[in-house]
């Protein structure tokens, strides 16, 4: 442990020895900053996650940080290496694989239920969520338009009813972005831009079948944007540059 880390291990004993617990609502601040700094793909996997950096990052003490990283270490976006430290997580081909199987059965089954369940309001939110992503795509603002796309599928799911299926596939799709980092082509195949819009013209015809398949051939698309037999890409480890948090907390 270097010099830092002692003096931050210091600091934190002694404001434990002043009854000052991590504070619930900064713990939830930065396990939400470092939950969407994966899902903005700015966290290299591999990347060692020190706490004292952390602390420094966000101005919290590093219990505060350490409650953060076990809530990461629970959705499987960090891991800890014992005698090492934490770092974000590397998916392997393996698991990258199965999470792609298993996302397909899962949005297949949600479609369906959209199909029978999602009302004239759903549908007009979701079309609006989805022309905001192709804007987003054409403005070549592709972390908004990462961002969008997600949560057009996490508000799909939500708005089908059934919580179980829309909590796998939060935990999916959270950790999906370590798998695009980690195996991405050179040159990935660009997803067809109507593929959400088309989605929902079947659910909104009633079309059950057609809407199952067109979710599959869009995870199919998502897919190909990766090739599963390759190692890490390098990270850079500046972690407050990396969290956007050089001029100051979030």
């Amino acid at each position: 442990m270097s010099e830092v880390e002692q003096a931050g291990d210091t600091r934190d004993r002694a404001a434990g020895r002043a009854g000052k617990a991590p504070s619930t609502e900064e713990s939830q601040r930065v396990f939400e900053a470092l939950r969407n700094a994966v899902l903005d793909q700015r966290l290299p996997p591999g990347l060692q996650l020190k706490e004292q950096a952390l602390a420094d990052a966000f101005g919290v003490n590093r219990a505060v940080v350490r409650q953060a990283l076990a809530r990461l270490e629970i959705y499987r976006l960090v891991t800890h290496a014992p005698n090492r430290g934490v770092f974000v997580a590397h998916p392997s081909a393996a698991e990258g694989r199965d999470l792609f199987t298993a996302r397909r059965y899962i949005e297949a089954a949600i479609v369906e239920l959209a199909v029978e369940r999602l009302t004239e309001a759903d549908i007009a939110r979701l079309r609006a969520l989805a022309r905001q992503e192709r804007q987003a795509y054409e403005a070549q603002d592709v972390r908004r338009a990462l961002r969008l796309s997600v949560d057009f599928h996490l508000q799909l799911a939500d708005a089908v009813g059934n919580t179980v299926l829309a909590s796998f596939l939060d935990e999916i799709v959270t950790r999906m972005p370590l798998v695009v980092l980690a195996h991405r082509r050179e040159s990935p195949p660009t997803c067809m831009l109507d593929d959400h819009e088309r989605i929902l013209d079947a659910i909104a015809a009633g079309d059950a079948s057609c809407a199952r398949a067109l979710m599959i051939e869009h995870v199919g698309h998502l897919e190909g944007r990766v090739s599963l037999d390759r190692g890490a890409q390098e990270g850079d480890s500046g972690i407050a540059r990396l969290l956007g948090l050089e001029g100051g907390g979030p």
